[in-house]
């Protein structure tokens, strides 16, 4: 019996745990699908490589996330499905053809990618599990921004893709916001609200509760 309390009380403190967020990452809502990621990792990494890539975009007139308003009115049906191609989208085609001559910018953009494939496996199970799914309008507007990318060639392309990742990164949070989903507090608002206390609960109350309710 104590083999058996022992294995409930580990199991549930692993779960636990994988239901907590990462420190630093955020919680995203797509309708019914619930993801974690580094958004502030990212956007500092494409804060230090922006300048620099945007230079090597030859192209200004042209954009392939925002025209003709590819990303504008999703609707929120349809943003999980959206976000999961624009995963796919800069995994599979756009970071694989940004090498640079630069260690440091290349170091940046492969931490990128890296955060953008974690993210890419969460989405792909959401939509496994057909919390994801694609209706109409998403798959227009994504057959738009390919069509966008595929408009120029590969190098210039994947660059202008990377060059725009805050276009990405600012429509995902806009969408928290409509999904009604606040951003995480900032430093020092604990502060100026005043104090908060918030309960904890310990992992051992955690385990025993688990493990006597079986």
């Amino acid at each position: 019996m104590k083999g058996s309390h022992l294995f409930l009380c580990l199991f549930s403190v692993l779960c636990w745990l994988n239901l907590m967020p990462t420190a630093g990452n955020r919680v995203f809502h797509f309708g019914h699908c619930r993801v974690s990621m580094s958004m502030t990792e990212i956007r500092l990494g494409f804060t230090a490589i922006k300048a620099n890539i945007q230079a090597r975009d030859p192209i200004r007139t042209l954009s392939i996330l925002s025209h003709p308003h590819s990303l504008h009115k999703v609707k929120s049906s349809d943003r999980c499905c959206i976000t999961h191609h624009l995963f796919n989208f800069y995994v599979d085609k756009v970071f694989k053809h940004c090498k640079t001559e630069d260690s440091y910018i290349n170091r940046k953009i492969s931490s990128i990618a890296n955060s953008f494939l974690s993210m890419k496996r969460k989405l792909r199970q959401c939509h496994e599990q057909n919390k994801c799914m694609c209706g109409e309008e998403s798959t227009e507007k994504f057959k738009q921004i390919l069509a966008n990318y595929e408009g120029l060639n590969v190098t210039s392309a994947a660059m202008k893709s990377l060059g725009e990742l805050d276009i990405l990164l600012d429509w995902m949070e806009k969408s928290q916001r409509a999904e009604g989903v606040n951003d995480p507090p900032k430093a020092g608002a604990k502060e100026a609200a005043g104090t908060l206390h918030t309960p904890v609960v310990s992992r051992k109350t955690m385990c025993c509760a688990t493990a006597d309710s079986y």
